[in-house]
């Protein structure tokens, strides 16, 4: 009398990954990856659209993963912006803030800065303009903690050019009237201005020329023979347009 055993659900597939040459996939882990390269991906996609105008199923493709893994190692779309934000400002506003340190004077170094800025924003290996200017001035409330992230993220910017400014006018190489707020304000919108100009296309050479024209109204505007206006004194009113 023949006799049948009743084999088990796990050894009925057992034998059949056997069968088919192939071992069985790993479950419960998520699939291995570079998370600095990851984030790099993630960083040149959010300059390149923006918040708002990146969705997470771009960045799953960008960075090679799926969301299960996005969402474990960033946590989520804005975390994972920060981050990126964090990451750019070590790539690229860490040689702005070595020149602002190294050059000899306040004018050497704002004038250094806005040529080197001129340069990085037309760099053909990346997207053009500035990614915390661009990213997102403008959306849906979703964003709204977002671009008050980006909005102190500028404000740094600016406190790190009134610092230089501060040390020109402490050195005696600006005049003691100069209005260091006002002067770093000039100076990023200046920078603002590069970074929306590279991004509808202008040329390197041409963005030149406004940090010339810049440094003109910088030479004006730190005249010793200029009177003095302090940083909360209201400007001129603007003159209506006939």
């Amino acid at each position: 009398m023949l006799r049948f055993r009743l084999l088990s659900v796990k050894e009925i597939m057992k034998r059949t990954v056997q069968k088919e040459g192939s071992t069985p996939a790993k479950r419960g882990r998520p699939r291995a990856f570079d998370r600095a390269e990851a984030l790099r991906h993630a960083m040149n996609l959010f300059w390149e659209r923006g918040y708002e105008g990146t969705s997470v199923a771009d960045l799953t493709q960008a960075m090679g993963i799926n969301k299960p893994s996005l969402y474990a190692t960033f946590g989520c779309k804005a975390a994972l912006f920060r981050e990126a934000i964090g990451l750019y400002d070590a790539q690229e506003g860490e040689p702005v803030q070595q020149t602002l340190d190294k050059e000899p004077t306040a004018r050497a170094a704002v004038e250094a800065v806005l040529r080197h800025n001129a340069r990085a924003y037309v760099d053909p290996t990346k997207p053009r303009g500035c990614m915390i200017v661009l990213s997102s001035l403008l959306g849906a409330l979703e964003g709204l903690e977002v671009r008050e992230f980006l909005k102190e993220s500028r404000k740094r910017g600016e406190a790190s050019l009134r610092w230089r400014i501060e040390r020109g006018i402490g050195d005696g190489d600006l005049p003691a009237t100069a209005s260091a707020a006002t002067l770093a304000a000039f100076v990023g919108t200046v920078m603002y201005g590069l970074s929306i100009q590279a991004r509808d296309g202008r040329t390197c050479a041409e963005l030149e020329g406004i940090v010339d024209c810049a440094m003109t109204a910088w030479d004006a505007l730190t005249d010793p023979t200029r009177p003095a206006q302090r940083a909360d004194e209201p400007p001129s009113p603007c003159p209506r347009a006939s």
